[in-house]
């Protein structure tokens, strides 16, 4: 059965994953493995990994990453969204901050 998240991702986004999984597919014969190597290290099928180097956008994150983490490129998804990089969120807190600050008295308890 055909995935909907095929028909539905961008244009932009689908070649994005291509470009993505030609670069594994680079890095992978830069380094001289073969799919078969490559999937028996991901403990995926021969499929599975030619699936990943497509962009295949229903192969699972875990597998993408575990991909990257193969072939020496770390952690990679650990910074991929780091709130201290987020320039829109930052802006977005900055908006969010009151003009002032006041202290509230605490209640008086009665005498």
């Amino acid at each position: 059965m055909r995935s909907a998240v095929k028909d539905t991702l961008p244009v932009r986004i689908r070649r994005s994953l291509s470009k993505f999984g030609l670069d594994i597919a680079t890095a992978r014969k830069k380094r001289s493995l073969t799919l078969a190597m490559m999937a028996e290290r991901l403990g995926v099928s021969v499929g599975t990994y030619s699936r990943v180097e497509r962009g295949d956008p229903t192969v699972s994150m875990g597998t993408f990453a575990m991909a990257l983490f193969v072939l020496g490129f770390g952690e990679p998804f650990g910074e991929l969204v780091d709130v201290r990089r987020d320039d829109q969120g930052l802006l977005l807190d900055q908006e969010r901050l009151p003009k002032r600050v006041r202290v509230r008295k605490a209640p008086r308890l009665a005498e």
